[in-house]
């Protein structure tokens, strides 16, 4: 199989190994990666703050730099729910309305197109480690993903998941809410890592980089005993890739 990946613009700033991890990962099972190295920002953050027209233009771009015909794997579960819930908005009733259909049909976080696409039922992954795992608001309620990380963490000898209390509520983050509204941002994020702490766990896994970098400037803050990970690099590294 052939794929192409989406590695979003902060990810590629900010967190451009786990880009790397995605490639080896696919290429463990045998998918060809291509990447295009003219995509940019998917527009999410134009979107949500009002700016509908320059996200209209992101979203053309995003629609050209992946009309290719094969799926189309990232790792943001949130950059992901964002193009296949509200890209339908900004293109209804224009003449990108139906490239916009042959887009969402082969459109994949890395998870489910792991566990649905690929069928993955065995992964030769070791991980000695308890580790707690954090649902973006993104990745439930808007892409839609739940089991498929779960699915593959249990295949990983040695990690033992813990759930933590409300392990699907906000994480604080919210894009621009984090910069418009600190005080009750920072307020979410640290029940958030006070849940994962009570667990004993000695990572927060999740699907979402940008739950994890709110979390993690929080942890470092206070100096806290708790590491962060996104489940790409922990499949990476479980697989020793």
């Amino acid at each position: 199989m052939e794929a192409d990946i989406f590695i979003p613009c902060f990810v590629d700033q900010l967190y451009p190994e786990s880009g790397f991890s995605l490639v080896k990962v696919l290429e463990k099972f045998d998918v060809r990666v291509h990447y295009n190295a003219n995509q940019t920002c998917c527009g999410q953050m134009a979107f949500n703050s009002g700016f509908w027209d320059e996200a209209k233009e992101l979203g053309i771009k995003f629609i050209q730099d992946f009309n290719t015909g094969r799926p189309v794997v990232g790792i943001s579960a949130s950059c992901l729910g964002y193009v296949k819930k509200h890209f339908e908005k900004l293109f209804y009733n224009t003449p990108w309305h139906l490239e916009n259909h042959k887009l969402q049909s082969h459109l994949f976080e890395v998870t489910d197109f792991l566990v649905n696409v690929l069928k993955i039922k065995d992964i030769d992954a070791t991980f000695n480690a308890k580790i707690t795992f954090h649902d973006s608001c993104a990745a439930l309620r808007e892409y839609g993903l739940k089991d498929e990380p779960r699915i593959l963490l249990r295949m990983i000898k040695g990690l033992e998941l813990v759930e933590m209390v409300d392990r699907d509520t906000c994480c604080g983050f919210g894009g621009t809410f984090a910069v418009k509204f600190e005080a009750i941002s920072s307020a979410m994020t640290e029940q958030k890592v006070k849940n994962a702490m009570d667990t004993g766990a000695e990572y927060i896994v999740s699907t979402d980089l940008s739950c994890l970098m709110q979390m993690e400037s929080y942890i470092k803050k206070q100096k806290l005993n708790i590491k962060t990970m996104h489940i790409i690099d922990l499949l990476a590294k479980s697989m020793a890739l």
